[in-house]
């Protein structure tokens, strides 16, 4: 590729190795006008279009360092996030990772174009319970602190009277692969079904009882990761946000007996339980499924128990208002049992599951 072409474009994919990112990265990989970035704590493979830097994005001079040389980087796409144990304690380091990034690129990447931000519907205060649904992107705002608003914040204020624009992205709950990522659903149900299998117990519905019939929807990574770039390079998306979801919703009444036709499970009465209680001891089990059909994946990797908790939790609505993004041109859609099968037949194809 020509080193001065003004079409070329350079992504900067910060957190690239979840769920999301990971998506991002292999997308844009396709694309033939991109170069692409990837940063994680752990860095990664680098293959052709895209080279990966590991940087601790919390040491502002670790970060400087390995990404104050970036001068060619037009497009950063933000998706790194820490866990804490409190909503509180998420958003210093939250916050002080995109400061870093931004403070470290911006000085020296003289084309630089664009900013996006993932969030999510935290924005709307999903998680602290019962919220207005359909959430919209003209909401008002919740009490503090929520991290995803500080970031939103901090790029507005750092965006006036610059040449780049920055986008919100607010997907649901994200469908996709990953390994080791601290918000995965598909594989959360993938093991538990696989566990619940190989113990000859049906699958039982494990959250609250009234959050078995609400409704909900998703985001799959790979239209997540279409409509992040359309709305990082349109013509009428600078400076907003947008939701981004499949476009259907669904009832875990609905969707969780075919999830357990395709396990070839029956299923039973919900029971509601803790799975980061009662799959902590797990893990011998998992390690006899290993050496009995070859998986390829440690119980670490593919544990991401608390999540599955938190989402099974709901027993409120948990859906937002997409329309936003198809009047600004962006039409594509998922349908949300498709994708469920479709990450389980990749998990097994990977031999991640049985």
């Amino acid at each position: 590729m020509n080193e001065n072409s003004e079409d070329k474009k350079v992504a900067l994919v910060v957190g690239a190795q979840g769920v999301i990112g990971k998506n991002l990265v292999e997308y844009l990989a396709t694309l033939p006008d991109w170069e692409v970035i990837g940063l994680s704590r752990r860095g990664g493979e680098s293959f052709v279009k895209v080279r990966f830097i590991a940087v601790d994005l919390l040491n502002a001079d670790d970060t400087r360092q390995k990404l104050g040389t970036l001068t060619g980087v037009t497009h950063i796409f933000y998706a790194a996030y820490q866990e804490r144990p409190s909503w509180n304690e998420l958003v210093a380091p939250n916050v002080a990772m995109l400061v870093n990034v931004v403070d470290a690129v911006e000085p020296v990447a003289s084309n630089l174009q664009h900013i996006s931000l993932m969030q999510g519907y935290k924005v709307y205060g999903a998680h602290l319970g019962p919220f207005k649904t359909p959430a919209r992107e003209t909401d008002a705002g919740h009490m503090p602190p929520e991290f995803n608003v500080d970031q939103q914040q901090f790029l507005e204020a750092r965006q006036q009277g610059k040449a780049w624009t920055w986008s919100a992205i607010r997907p649901s709950v994200v469908g996709g692969f990953a390994l080791g990522n601290p918000m995965n659903l598909a594989l959360v149900i993938a093991v538990y079904a696989s566990i619940s299998r190989e113990l000859g117990l049906p699958l039982r519905f494990p959250g609250k009882p009234g959050a078995y019939d609400k409704l909900l929807e998703m985001t799959d990574a790979g239209l997540l990761a279409h409509a992040t770039l359309w709305a990082a390079t349109g013509e009428n998306t600078a400076n907003q946000a947008f939701n981004i979801n499949n476009g259907d919703l669904f009832r875990w009444s609905e969707m969780w007996p075919k999830i357990a036709r395709y396990f070839e499970l029956e299923v039973a009465p919900l029971l509601p339980m803790s799975l980061n209680v009662m799959m902590a001891d797990k893990a011998p089990l998992w390690n006899s499924m290993m050496a009995k059909y070859g998986l390829r994946h440690t119980y670490d990797e593919v544990s991401s128990w608390a999540f599955g908790d938190f989402v099974f939790s709901w027993d409120y609505d948990m859906f937002a208002d997409g329309s936003k993004s198809r009047r600004h041109g962006f039409h594509e859609y998922v349908d949300t049992e498709a994708m469920f099968m479709q990450i389980f037949d990749d998990l097994r194809k990977r031999k991640v599951i049985p």
